[in-house]
């Protein structure tokens, strides 16, 4: 292997590539990158067995060939480089890759090509796109929600249901449900669903661009695999098996009482609160007012800890229904309310023991549904 590319590019393929670098493992060459001459380009590809990124890179190809080598050692080597040209030459024998650039040179051992994990080939199964941007905002709204801790696996997971023109994007940690439903470019028939990991759409969130582009998306027929493809990169992951809760259930269909506030000012009451709330559980009040004819309605957010003190802030809200009481975990308003871009943002309360609904004003394509906390009111 004999070729020469941009160092600028190589550092940006290779950050691309590394978060797919295995870090605990039991097979040492999942450390490695393989790099690959691959019709005219370079490609590089790292993988931790569950999850797999190719990134490909035009580079001048004098000679064909193939290897892996450290990740974390070549990386950083390429990062301290200058941005010049860097030219890279594999002695066959040796398994030694060279690379020059300006006047720095560095001799790195590599493993033979032939001993890293197979990629696989989705070429077959489901297919369909989804644009960029809207596969962004989906990711942010959805993908906080999972599961972190493994003792319900499916829970880890973020459940995709394509059907027809939609995909509906799901995860729920016992605590919270996010719901986002956004359009696909090609129809698909029959319906699927796959619970794909959190850990795969976080790095399919951090891969995407704000271009205009569209995340091509397959589903391998025994559902076992996904493959997203972007310009120049695929990212393939292993998906979780199981059945996803019936979250559909979960949903408040009804309330009798909605209230909408600006998201601005809700999350500022929300995180003030939560400074009070840290010795309390975290337990954050909710009190919504109706105006009057002359009055706004309003949401009093409110936290106490009985070694440190309480604090209270009021926002103007408007408020369809009676007084309603509820209480949540501080955290998981702040995260909801900092994922969302509206302005306005509703939410729909029955009693002080069940479920509240969020959802921003000017779409209906995203719900997020809210556990209470039991306090004495």
């Amino acid at each position: 292997m004999k070729l020469s590319c941009l160092q600028e590019n190589l550092n940006r393929g290779l950050n691309t590539v590394g978060r797919a670098v295995a870090t605990r493992t039991t097979l040492p060459i999942t450390n490695n990158v393989l790099l690959a001459t691959d019709q005219g380009r370079l490609k590089l590809v790292a993988t931790n067995l569950e999850m797999a990124i190719s990134c490909w890179i035009g580079a001048k190809i004098e000679e064909e060939g193939s290897i892996t080598v450290p990740a974390r050692l070549l990386s950083e080597f390429v990062n301290s480089l200058p941005n010049e040209r860097i030219d890279i030459n594999l002695a066959a024998k040796t398994k030694t890759v060279e690379l020059k650039c300006a006047r720095f040179e560095a001799r790195i051992s590599g493993v033979d090509a032939k001993d890293f994990p197979p990629i696989p080939a989705i070429d077959e199964g489901i297919s369909t796109g989804v644009e960029m941007a809207a596969v962004r905002q989906a990711i942010s709204q959805v993908v906080f929600a999972a599961a972190v801790e493994e003792s319900r696996p499916v829970l880890t997971g973020v459940n995709a249901k394509f059907d027809g023109n939609s995909l509906t994007l799901a995860a729920a940690d016992g605590f919270r449900l996010a719901v986002y439903q956004l359009a696909v470019s090609a129809s698909v028939s029959p319906k699927a669903e796959a619970i794909i990991p959190a850990r795969t759409l976080a790095e399919l969130n951090r891969l995407a661009t704000d271009g205009d582009e569209v995340v091509e998306i397959t589903l391998n027929p025994k559902k076992s695999q996904i493959l997203f493809r972007l310009k120049n990169i695929e990212l393939v992951s292993q998906l979780i098996q199981g059945n996803f809760p019936n979250y559909e259930q979960l949903i408040p269909q009804s309330h009798t009482t909605r209230m909408v506030v600006s998201v601005a000012d809700f999350l500022r009451a929300t995180k003030t609160a939560s400074i009070f709330a840290r010795d309390g559980s975290g337990i954050v009040r909710l009190i919504i007012s109706p105006g009057s004819d002359l009055t706004p309605g309003r949401l009093a957010v409110s936290a106490r800890s009985e070694e440190i003190g309480e604090d209270v802030g009021e926002i103007d809200a408007t408020v369809d229904g009676p007084e309603a009481k509820i209480a949540f975990n501080g955290k998981y308003l702040a995260d909801v309310l900092s994922v969302l871009p509206e302005a306005q943002v509703a939410l729909e309360t029955t009693n002080p023991s069940s479920p509240g609904l969020i959802r921003p004003v000017g779409t209906d394509n995203y719900k997020h549904v809210v556990m209470p906390m039991f306090v004495q009111w």
